[in-house]
Order: C-alpha cells, then sequence, then structure tokens
C-alpha cells in the first residue's frame, strides 16, 4: 500500500504542480462564473464551486503533506551524511531534527555565540588592515 501510495501522490503532485493544471482550474473557474447567469446565481450554483473546491483542496492537503515529508526526509539525510563527512564536523549533529525543541535552541545559541566571535574577529582583521593602509 505504502509503495503504491508513494507512486500515485508523486505522480500526482507533478501533475497538480504543473502549469497545465493551474491553466485547468483557471478555465473549471471562468465555466463556473460564465454560468452563474444561466443557473442564476441559484445555492446550487455556488454549492457546486464551493463542494468541488472543498473536496480537492481536502486531498490535496494529504498529498502536499506526504510530498514535503518525504522532501524533508531526502534533505536530512544528505545533511546527515555531510555532517558525518565532513572533518571537525560534530556528529552530534546528525539525526538533530528527533531532539527536543530545548535542545535545539541550546545548540542554536551556541551558533549565534560562535557566529558573534568570528564577526568580532573579523571586524579586527578589518581594523588591522585599514590602519596598515593607512600608514
Amino acid at each position: 500500500m505504502k509503495k503504491y501510495f508513494r507512486r500515485v501522490s508523486t505522480r500526482a503532485s507533478q501533475v497538480m504542480g504543473s502549469p497545465y493544471s493551474f491553466v485547468i482550474a483557471v478555465l473549471v473557474i471562468l465555466v463556473w462564473w460564465i454560468t452563474g447567469p444561466i443557473f442564476r446565481y441559484s445555492d446550487t450554483w455556488q454549492l457546486m464551486i464551493n463542494t468541488g473546491t472543498t473536496i480537492v483542496t481536502f486531498l490535496m492537503v494529504f498529498l502536499i503533506q506526504n510530498t514535503q515529508n518525504r522532501d524533508t526526509k531526502a534533505v536530512q539525510i544528505k545533511l546527515d551524511e555531510l555532517v558525518r563527512s565532513a572533518k571537525g564536523a560534530r556528529n552530534s549533529l546528525v539525526n538533530i531534527e528527533e531532539v527536543e525543541d530545548s535542545e535545539l535552541d541550546r545548540i542554536q545559541e551556541e551558533f549565534k555565540a560562535l557566529r558573534e566571535h568570528y564577526e568580532q574577529k573579523l571586524q579586527k582583521i578589518q581594523e588591522l588592515r585599514q590602519k596598515k593602509m593607512t600608514k
């Protein structure tokens, strides 16, 4: 079932994300709009577009979520491989997406402090270069 759903959802997301699908959606809206006077803008006429768009939206939420989950998993695996293979990188960052939010906040603060430290060093180097150039 998972394999079939993956194939169907991948293909459906490719089709639904194409320019042709957008054009078809616009045409459906135009046809609905043009038929308004024919159906005297009745409740049924309005219900048709509301029901159709609700159904499509409901199904697309699951399709988009599935595609997003797969993409995120693939990106995380690639990032884990880069971290694992880079010399000097902390292998503890592999699978970091699975740690608690408080741990993520702590690590983010650590990187912020590192960035500020290196920005200060860079500023000092630039100041020294400027002093050398003015002499």
